[in-house]
């Protein structure tokens, strides 16, 4: 069986999360919710999901397993995860959102939220132990749930249509990739309250994997070919349940996501970011706040936060390096106060970035380069076998001289980070990142250079490098 708890949330195959493994892991979590204190039978709990085939009949699976466990499902349907987000911490209720985020369509997963907020790593544990505990015993059933589907989703909008000032993007031309994001009939109406000129592209039926970490060459060709046939200002879109943004200049350029949540802090006046490590090093340069550095995953940003918080510190954001931000404190940057949300959202970077570009009447490409970030680029090698990537990154952390014959082909190492993955600082500056994917088959390489042309051929080789690499 595939399924187990990645960097956010339980992944696998969506034929090996149907039935059992879903109904388990939705009883584990019950019984983890009652004995932590977090809710009692009874109790509500929310069921959101994403636009995948598989994504229905698992929701009916949770859901028929929270009614058998003696709580009571309510069943938000097809809508953002911070939108079910937003709404569990408003009604202070739990929640599970049915999402493989941007992985492929044959796989799904669910993201487990508390009351006031996701899962630790530490609830992770206590519910896969319940899972062990409970497996053989529990019988899958179905459920629909009592319907709040529009409720949830009116109260995430009211929040997105609070942050700016009214028609702060007017006469804005904003492209929409609607493909199969759950964002997409929520970023239009958005858009279009703010005054923007909106045009839907690319509705799709079927379930694409959009990952706004490492854009694929044929999206950024869709997104040039609009670009140059709309004249747009800036095409935006998300991943499959909308909590990383994607967010494209005026050429079609996609603009990082590190980069993206950047513009958001400086929007913001944050005092405090979160970030893990494989953002752009350059963010300490580019606003007036502190940067905290963590490991890979929303988890470590929360975690973070919280630990800012109880310190007494204010402004506390976090941003990972796909673009998902999170909140920590209430801000209140050019609209009304928008409160804290401690889970990885879309709106809020889309917003700012399209903001600020339209309030100094600056394309977007223009504002992107005044940040003077270094060039930071990112790739995955897809189908790279779990074990294999292990074993790669037990050759390079094995001896000082395994990595530097490793690396001999691109340059000599000067420094490491081995905070998540495996962080290379080049003699000549240059920057290279070795890191297993939590909850996929795949290795991904991310790199830093002084220019887009360095970075590319970085990026190419440490692929080529990691493609070359066989387990002894």
């Amino acid at each position: 069986m595939s399924v187990k708890f990645g960097t956010s949330g339980l992944r696998g195959l969506s034929t090996d999360l149907l039935g059992e493994p879903s109904s388990l892991y939705t009883t584990a979590f019950c019984h983890h919710l009652q004995q932590a204190g977090y809710a009692a039978k009874g109790d509500v709990v929310l069921v959101g999901q994403d636009y995948r085939d598989s994504s229905p009949a698992i929701a009916a699976n949770c859901m028929g397993a929270i009614a058998a466990a003696g709580f009571t499902p309510v069943n938000c349907g097809a809508l953002p995860t911070p939108a079910l987000a937003f709404y569990g911490q408003r009604k202070k209720a739990a929640s599970m959102m049915i999402t493989g985020s941007h992985i492929p369509a044959d796989r799904n997963g669910i993201k487990f939220y508390l009351p006031h907020g996701e899962i630790t790593k530490e609830d992770e544990q206590a519910i896969s132990a319940f899972a062990e505990k409970l497996r053989g015993t529990v019988e899958p059933a179905t459920e629909e749930g009592e319907d709040e589907a529009s409720e949830a989703l009116a109260g995430f909008g009211a929040r997105c249509t609070a942050i700016l000032p009214d028609d702060a993007l007017s006469g804005m031309k904003v492209g929409v990739y609607q493909h199969s994001t759950v964002a997409r009939d929520l970023f239009i109406a958005i858009l279009e309250h703010y005054g923007a000129d909106v045009t839907p592209l690319c509705f799709s039926e079927e379930f694409i994997p959009v990952d706004t970490e490492a854009v694929s060459p044929e999206t950024v060709e869709l997104l040039k070919g609009w670009a140059g046939e709309h004249g747009f200002d800036a095409i935006i879109s998300a991943d499959g349940d909308a909590d990383r943004p994607l967010v494209a200049d005026e050429t079609g350029m996609p603009l990082r996501g590190d980069l993206i949540g950047l513009m958001t802090a400086n929007f913001l006046g944050a005092k405090v970011v979160v970030t893990p490590v494989t953002s752009n090093s350059g963010i300490e340069k580019n606003g007036d706040f502190e940067v905290i550095r963590t490991q890979v995953g929303s988890p470590y940003v929360i975690a973070a936060m919280e630990k800012a918080i109880r310190e007494g510190k204010e402004g506390v954001m976090g941003f990972e390096a796909n673009g998902g931000l999170l909140t920590a404190s209430p801000f209140r940057p050019a609209g009304d106060t928008i409160a804290p949300l401690p889970t990885r959202d879309c709106f809020l970077p889309v917003l700012s970035a399209l903001y600020l570009a339209h309030r100094d009447n600056r394309p977007l490409s223009e504002l992107a380069k005044a940040h003077s970030l270094p060039v930071a680029d990112a790739d995955r090698i897809k189908d790279f076998d779990q074990a294999r990537s292990a074993a790669l990154m037990e050759y390079l952390r094995a001896s000082e001289r395994n990595l530097a014959d490793f690396l001999a082909p691109i340059g000599t190492v000067a420094g490491t980070s081995d905070i998540d993955g495996l962080r290379v600082t080049l003699a000549d500056g240059r920057i290279i990142h070795f890191r297993p994917s939590g909850n996929a088959p795949e290795m991904r390489c991310y790199v830093e250079a002084a220019s887009a042309g360095e970075a590319r051929e970085l990026l190419k080789k440490g692929l080529a490098l990691i493609e070359g690499f066989k387990a002894g």
